[in-house]
């Protein structure tokens, strides 16, 4: 299957990503990667186009949507550093409608608690936790959740994820707007998730829970 779709992928090193990619390719999808260091890539695909760059970057980030279609942001927070995921978020979204690009997929976690959620309440207690003991990065969290909701033009969506493990699609994937279905997911699921929501309308504009 041939599909004329360009992604770009954003964070497609990390414990999701390379499957995203791996899953887009099987489905007939073009794919694009920024990469920060190509030489650390411990996996390698001739029908993957590496972008050497930085997140940080918008000319890098320019360089790798330009021709592209779809969005798929797995960026992770480097470790010990500031929370940029609302200034990343927020610098791939201005180049998207610079380049009239309309579909984007992005994740967080299930901590993010936004307008119209009714968690039980053991996600309510982990919602607090997280609040309390990741203040800095939460309250980035729900920068970046505002952020979205200012580029009503893009077709976006963020899937709201729990503990991701390593293992082999279950395809029992759990979905939910309000609550966390469940307490983990597996990386291939989630790549399958995302991948099949390239073309789905049902979570426009929605940040939707998943879980195994």
């Amino acid at each position: 299957m041939v599909n004329s779709y360009k992604i770009a992928i954003i964070g497609g090193t990390g414990k999701v990503g390379r499957h995203i990619a791996f899953r887009a390719l099987e489905q007939g999808y073009q794919v694009r990667m920024l990469v920060r260091n190509p030489e650390k890539i411990n996996f390698r695909d001739s029908k993957i186009e590496i972008v050497e760059g930085n997140v940080r970057n918008p000319k890098d980030i320019q360089k790798l949507l330009k021709d592209c279609q779809i969005v798929i942001n797995t960026f992770g927070q480097p470790m010990k550093e500031e929370p940029i995921y609302s200034s990343v978020t927020e610098n791939i979204l201005e180049v998207m409608s610079d380049l009239q690009i309309e579909r984007y997929i992005g994740v967080s976690g299930g901590s993010l608690t936004i307008h119209g959620d009714n968690k039980s309440f053991l996600y309510r207690v982990g919602a607090k936790f997280y609040e309390i003991i990741y203040s800095n990065m939460m309250i980035d969290k729900k920068k970046e959740w505002h952020i979205l909701n200012k580029y009503k033009l893009i077709k976006w969506t963020l899937i709201r994820l729990p503990f991701i493990v390593d293992g082999t699609e279950l395809g029992n994937i759990e979905e939910n707007l309000t609550d966390m279905p469940g307490r983990k997911i597996t990386n291939h699921d989630v790549a399958s998730f995302i991948v099949n929501q390239i073309d789905s309308l049902k979570y426009i504009h929605k940040a939707p829970f998943i879980s195994n």
